[in-house]
């Protein structure tokens, strides 16, 4: 017992300071030098936070007759393995050192593909509220678009460091991972799941940015994908149905429609004022405002904290994505391009889903089905959350070793 309790120690940086320098961790389980404890403990916050809100916002769930048969705890009791799971696959993604990450890449890409193939397939792929977004694993449900958020950051990391030489030419270096990301997003759109998509793209050409894409190239890829989304809303009623209902949600068209869950979340956010009604004291969570749990959980923050409830929740996303940022720019200054870029797109992606759902919540943005990192309800986000700030942590640790005289 004290053996783990040292080992896990080891992990958190809570000992071994007086590690001779220049040994090397090649292979060895990651432990001495530590990791950034700041992050980590911003990251236990959120996740702590997330927790108490889950059950706040889902305890009054039984008493609609569509969960009558779930007990009050269901989604605690669930958000708390999902929790588990994630820590114990944490631990042991913080032990891969990066040079794995960077060779499996390619293959991990190709397996999200084949998820993403298989989740549309019927009586595999679980539908929900007329999306096929899950795959049924017995003990939960995984869902492939949060895989290939991961899958799509590790790919455009590893394809800037092999096309760095030709990083200036667009048909070299920009149009076949173009080409790749509009292949999941083909596979997205079928279930469809056209928020997942939205940050994929962003993690992509963020990261295409930062590997030094030309600047002209970049603007031309934002500006064409900026111009696939306009289509994509132009011609699908639904999606344009929700950009008016975004525009005028008071609207009696929409008010009990597509404008039914911002109307309540803006309700929700109004009724907490600057301190909130209280813990527990929601009034929106009773069934009037859909997906308090996982989608407008932030709604519900806001109505028992009030603004400064909200406030502190953006003030955590925007320490960790400036913290996250930091540590891959650090990773890039010590020629570690791979690693850096990779924290960078893990930075990326927290900052820009946590945005998309703010944003959401509070009526800046059209209604989007993504959940808040971290805090939501469910059990595939938190894995693969937890996995990427693992991998995050993992380069920060490797950067300390290098900074120490050590070989990562």
């Amino acid at each position: 017992m004290n053996a783990v309790l040292s080992r896990m120690g080891g992990w958190l940086g809570l000992g071994g300071a007086d590690k001779p320098r220049g040994t090397g961790y090649a292979s060895a389980p990651a432990r001495v030098q530590g990791v950034d404890q700041p992050l980590v403990w911003v990251t236990v916050a959120l996740l702590a936070f997330g927790l108490v809100m889950v059950y706040s916002a889902s305890i009054a769930m039984p008493d609609n007759p569509r969960f009558a048969n779930y007990a009050h705890t269901h989604f605690l009791v669930r958000h708390l393995f999902s929790l588990g799971l994630a820590f114990v696959v944490a631990l042991l993604v913080f032990q891969v050192p990066m040079a794995t990450w960077e060779k499996a890449a390619p293959w991990l890409f190709i397996a999200s593909l084949v998820l993403l193939m298989l989740v549309l397939i019927p009586h595999v792929g679980k539908g929900v509220n007329g999306a096929r977004r899950w795959i049924s694993l017995g003990f939960m449900s995984f869902q492939p678009s949060e895989l290939a958020k991961f899958a799509v950051l590790l790919y455009a990391a590893d394809y800037m460091v092999r096309k760095m030489d030709v990083k200036e030419r667009f048909f070299r270096a920009v149009l076949p991972m173009a080409t790749a990301v509009a292949v999941v997003g083909v596979l997205l759109l079928a279930e469809p799941d056209m928020g997942a998509f939205m940050v994929i793209a962003v993690i992509a050409m963020g990261i295409l940015f930062l590997g030094g894409v030309n600047a002209r190239m970049f603007f031309l890829i934002a500006a064409v994908m900026t111009v696939a989304f306009v289509l994509m809303i132009a011609l699908s009623d639904w999606r344009r149905e929700r950009i008016f209902a975004y525009l005028d949600p008071w609207n009696e068209k929409y008010t009990l429609g597509k404008g039914y869950q911002l109307s309540h979340s803006l309700i929700a956010i109004g009724r907490g004022e600057i301190f909130g009604v209280g813990l527990g004291g929601s009034v929106e969570k009773l069934h009037w405002l859909p997906e308090a749990h996982t989608d407008f959980l932030l709604a519900v923050i806001g109505e028992e904290f009030g603004l400064v409830g909200v406030l502190t929740v953006i003030g955590l996303f925007l320490w960790m994505t400036r913290r996250i940022m930091h540590i891959g720019r650090q990773s890039v200054a010590l020629d570690r391009v791979f690693a850096g870029l990779v924290a960078q797109g893990v930075g990326l992606w927290m900052g820009f889903q946590a945005f998309i759902n703010m944003g959401v919540n509070l009526g800046a943005l059209p209604t989007k089905g993504l959940t808040l990192p971290l805090m939501s309800y469910g059990g595939s986000a938190i894995l693969l959350n937890m996995v990427a700030l693992a991998v995050v942590l993992r380069i920060d640790h490797e950067n300390r070793v290098l900074m120490r005289g050590g070989r990562a």
